[in-house]
């Protein structure tokens, strides 16, 4: 546990403790008393700052654990700052005032009052608490919300902030260097799609491949298959086994393919091989990548069989 919690506990006590002779020795050595009751008000609020403030060091210290999960950690951080600092206001403005429930009218008042004065930050910090409850994304998650997406790099009471992938300078899911501040607010009007949920943290891609009519389409998709499965099929069996112990509490169909898949597509000048396989979502352009040239490769030792569109409308 760091000092900072039983020293300003400490120091609470203390400050406290000399509130009561301060007020004493000022007031005999001539003092005004209508000097010497503020400041001694003023003593015993520092005071209670001082208790909020270490009661809060030393729960947060217990409770924040380091081998807490980040999300979870995250959330329970904002959620014990905003109710510590709540009580905090409350305790100094009682004892500076020695009226708790005027104190605490006088916050009901004030709160109405920036309520309506500040909408939409309360909007956000109300963005906050279904984030905090729901968990729709946390820390380290990619996903898309309104018009953006990136991966999640912070939460606060206000914002989210995005690492950007794609957007205006990069394509093919990748990253853009760009950071994007998100308010909160948004999650409670705009469609949140989240890739890379910790329960299942993968998503379904594909690659296609154009061959010409000529091709051997069964011996083609067979390639395929093969190079996908030999690169990513043990993987997505592990995968998609998390995948159906998630759906045994629904009603959705289980019947999931465990292993690569391909599947035809008929164009004007050219069929589509669309070889369908599961990813992490950060990884997938690489994947892609990857699959493609083993593809190609495959197809490429059987010019006989497998022949590419040569149209110009490709």
């Amino acid at each position: 546990m760091k000092p900072r919690g039983p020293l300003a506990l400490f120091l609470a006590v203390v400050v406290g403790f000399l509130a009561a002779p301060l007020g004493t020795i000022a007031t005999g050595a001539g003092v005004d008393a209508a000097l010497v009751d503020p400041a001694v008000r003023a003593v015993r609020a520092l005071a209670a700052a001082l208790a909020v403030y270490g009661a809060y060091a030393i729960v947060s210290g217990a409770v924040l654990g380091h081998g807490m999960p980040r999300r979870r950690r995250e959330t329970l951080a904002g959620a014990l700052r905003i109710g510590f600092g709540l009580l905090g206001a409350i305790a100094v403005l009682g004892t500076a005032t020695e009226q708790w429930m005027g104190a605490l009218v006088s916050l009901g008042v004030v709160g109405i009052a920036v309520s309506l004065a500040l909408q939409q930050p309360l909007l956000n910090l109300l963005g906050w608490v279904y984030i905090a409850a729901k968990a729709p994304y946390g820390i380290g998650d990619r996903i898309a919300i309104e018009d953006s997406k990136g991966d999640v790099l912070e939460i606060d009471f206000l914002t989210t902030t995005l690492r950007e992938v794609n957007g205006e300078l990069v394509s093919s899911h990748q990253p853009s260097g760009r950071l994007i501040t998100v308010p909160n607010s948004a999650v409670l009007s705009a469609h949140v799609v989240n890739y890379s949920d910790s329960a299942f943290p993968y998503v379904w891609n594909e690659v296609a491949v154009q061959v010409a009519y000529e091709t051997d389409l069964a011996f083609a998709s067979a390639l395929a298959r093969d190079a996908a499965d030999e690169f990513l099929g043990d993987e997505m069996e592990r995968a998609v086994g998390q995948f159906r112990d998630l759906l045994t509490e629904t009603e959705v169909e289980r019947e999931v393919a465990e292993r690569p898949t391909v599947n035809v597509r008929q164009a004007e000048s050219w069929v589509e091989l669309r070889v369908r396989y599961v990813v992490e979502p950060t990884g997938g352009q690489r994947v892609k990548n990857e699959l493609y040239r083993r593809i190609l490769e495959s197809f490429n030792e059987h010019p006989e069989r497998v022949a590419f569109p040569v149209s110009r409308s490709r």
